[in-house]
C-alpha cells in the first residue's frame, strides 16, 4: 500500500485514499471514526470542522495529528490556517471563498502541504499550480449529499488536469462503485466523505478502498 511520500521540502506523492471527517457530536465519535479509516488505511485524513468553538477545534486537530503520525498517514486542515500552525507536521487546504494559495505559502513555509479546490475550473487550477499548491481537488465528481449544491465535475477535467503536473484529487459522491472510473480518469486520490461515515464499519470501507491501488 502506497503512502504519503515526502520527495523535497514543498512537493508530496500523493496515492490511496483520502479520508474526510464528518460532523461529529462528540471527540469520542470523531476520534474512533479517525482511527477506523487510519486503520483502514487512508493515506490522508482532512478535518473539516466549521462550527465548533476554536478550543474545541484546536484540542480535536492535535489530537488527530497524533492520530495520523501513529499511522504514518498526513493531516489536512480545512479552512484554517492558523490551526494547521499549531498542528505541527499537518497541511491546510483552501475552497473559492478561503485565503489564497500563495499567501499559504508566505505563511506557512516551503514544507507545509497546501491543497487547492479547482472544483470544475482548469484556469483555477493553473493558478493554484503557479502560486505554489502541492495537490488539486476536483469535485463534485457525482452528486454529493455532502454538499447537494455543489457543481458537477467532469471526469474529463480530471483527465486535462494531468497537464499541472501535480497529485489530481476527485472529491464528491465517490463510492466503491465508482471509484474504478474516477481513477482510470486519472485522479491520484478519491477524497470521501458519505461513503465512508455511513458504513457499518469504517475500517473495512477504508480498507475496501485502500485495495484499489494495490
Amino acid at each position: 500500500m502506497s503512502k504519503v511520500i515526502q520527495d523535497k521540502p514543498n512537493r508530496h506523492k500523493f496515492y490511496g485514499l483520502y479520508a474526510i471527517t464528518p460532523v461529529r457530536t462528540g471527540d469520542s465519535a470523531l476520534y474512533q471514526y479517525a482511527e477506523q479509516v487510519l486503520a483502514g488505511g487512508a493515506q490522508v485524513l482532512q478535518y473539516r470542522d466549521k462550527v465548533s468553538s476554536l478550543p474545541d477545534r484546536l484540542r480535536r486537530a492535535q489530537t488527530l495529528a497524533q492520530l495520523c503520525r501513529a499511522h504514518r498517514a498526513l493531516l489536512i486542515i480545512n479552512d484554517d490556517m492558523a490551526l494547521a500552525q499549531a498542528c505541527p507536521g499537518s497541511g491546510v487546504h483552501l475552497g473559492r471563498t478561503d485565503d489564497s494559495v500563495g499567501n499559504a505559502r508566505r505563511q506557512l513555509g516551503d514544507a507545509a502541504v497546501i491543497g487547492a479546490s479547482c472544483y470544475n475550473d482548469l484556469q483555477r487550477a493553473q493558478r493554484a499550480a503557479e502560486a505554489g499548491a502541492d495537490y488539486l481537488a476536483f469535485g463534485s465528481i457525482y452528486p454529493s449529499t455532502s454538499k447537494p449544491d455543489a457543481r458537477p465535475c467532469t471526469l474529463q477535467t480530471v483527465r486535462e488536469a494531468r497537464r499541472f503536473g501535480l497529485p489530481v484529487v476527485a472529491i464528491g459522491g465517490i463510492t466503491l462503485e465508482n471509484a474504478p472510473a474516477v481513477l482510470t480518469a486519472g485522479a491520484d486520490m478519491l477524497a470521501v466523505i458519505g461513503d465512508l461515515a455511513n458504513a457499518v464499519d469504517p475500517a473495512l470501507r477504508a480498507q475496501c478502498y485502500s485495495q484499489l491501488w494495490n
